[in-house]
C-alpha cells in the first residue's frame, strides 16, 4: 500500500484514478492545480505523485521542476503529449516515469510498483553493500552518495541507481534490457529513457558520448562502466 497524490484537473479522470487506486488499497489525496500540489507535498509525505501536465494554473513540466526543488518523491507524469522531445524534457526535468493518456489502471499500477521498488531498496534483509570504487569514482550504496576525484556528485535517485548498478559490474557490458529490468524494474520499455539518463549522468561525470571516460556504449550491445585508460605517450588518449 502506498500514499499517493493525484494531481489532475479533470474531475472525471481524477475520480476514476482515486477509485482505482483506493480499490488497490492505496491511500489517496487529490488536487486539481499545481499550487495545491506544492502545498500538499510541503505538508504531507507521499510515496508517489501522479502528475498531469495539463493543469489550469501552471504547465505540468514547470510544476515538476518546482516539486523537485522541495522533494525527491517519485513522480509519474501522465501526459497526452507523446512526442520524443517532450518525453526527453520531462525526464530531464526530474520525472521518474511517464504514462501516455489514455492508460489503464493496470498499467498505472505496474508503473507505480516499479517506481516504489526503486524508492524502497533492500527491504532490510540484504547484507550491507560495500563501497564501490572504479578509478576515481566512489559509490557508497548505503549512504547513497557518489564522488568523482573526491568531489561529491549531485545525482538524482535514478541516476544514482544507474551508476551504482554499473559500478558494481566494472568492465561488464550490460544490455539495455537488463538495465530496464534491474534499474527501472520494468520488463519492457524503450531505449530512450535509458539514453536520456545515461546522457545526463555523462554530463555529471564530465564526459560526452563522443569522448567517454567512464561510460562506454557499445552500439547494439549495451553499456559498460570502467576506469579511464591512461593517456598514451604524447598526452593523447589511446583510440
Amino acid at each position: 500500500m502506498a500514499s499517493v497524490l493525484v494531481v489532475e484537473d479533470d474531475q472525471f479522470v481524477r475520480s476514476a484514478l482515486i477509485r482505482q487506486l483506493t480499490d488497490a488499497s492505496h491511500t489517496v489525496r487529490s488536487v486539481g492545480t499545481a499550487l495545491e500540489a506544492l502545498r500538499e507535498v510541503a505538508h504531507f509525505r507521499f510515496d508517489v505523485v501522479v502528475l498531469d501536465l495539463g493543469l489550469p494554473d501552471l504547465d505540468g513540466s514547470e510544476a515538476l521542476k518546482m516539486l523537485r526543488g522541495i522533494t525527491d518523491v517519485p513522480v509519474i507524469v501522465a501526459t497526452a503529449r507523446d512526442d520524443e522531445t517532450e518525453i526527453v524534457r520531462l525526464l530531464n526535468a526530474g520525472a521518474d516515469d511517464y504514462l501516455t493518456k489514455p492508460f489503464s489502471a493496470e498499467h498505472l499500477s505496474a508503473r507505480m510498483a516499479a517506481v516504489l521498488r526503486r524508492a524502497r531498496p533492500g527491504g532490510g534483509e540484504s547484507a550491507p553493500s560495500p563501497v564501490l570504487r572504479v578509478g576515481g569514482l566512489t559509490v557508497d550504496p548505503l549512504r547513497r552518495q557518489a564522488e568523482l576525484d573526491g568531489l561529491r556528485l549531485d545525482l538524482t535517485r535514478r541516476e544514482f541507481d544507474l551508476l551504482a548498478f554499473l559500478a558494481g559490474r566494472p568492465g561488464v557490458v550490460v544490455s539495455r534490457r537488463e538495465l530496464l529490468a534491474e534499474v527501472w524494474q520494468q520488463s519492457y520499455g524503450d531505449d530512450q529513457t535509458i539514453d536520456v539518463h545515461l546522457s545526463w549522468l555523462r554530463r555529471k561525470l564530465g564526459e560526452t558520448a563522443a569522448r567517454p571516460r567512464y561510460l562506454h556504449t557499445l552500439r547494439g550491445v549495451g553499456v559498460k562502466l570502467e576506469p579511464p585508460t591512461a593517456p598514451a605517450p604524447g598526452g593523447e588518449p589511446p583510440r
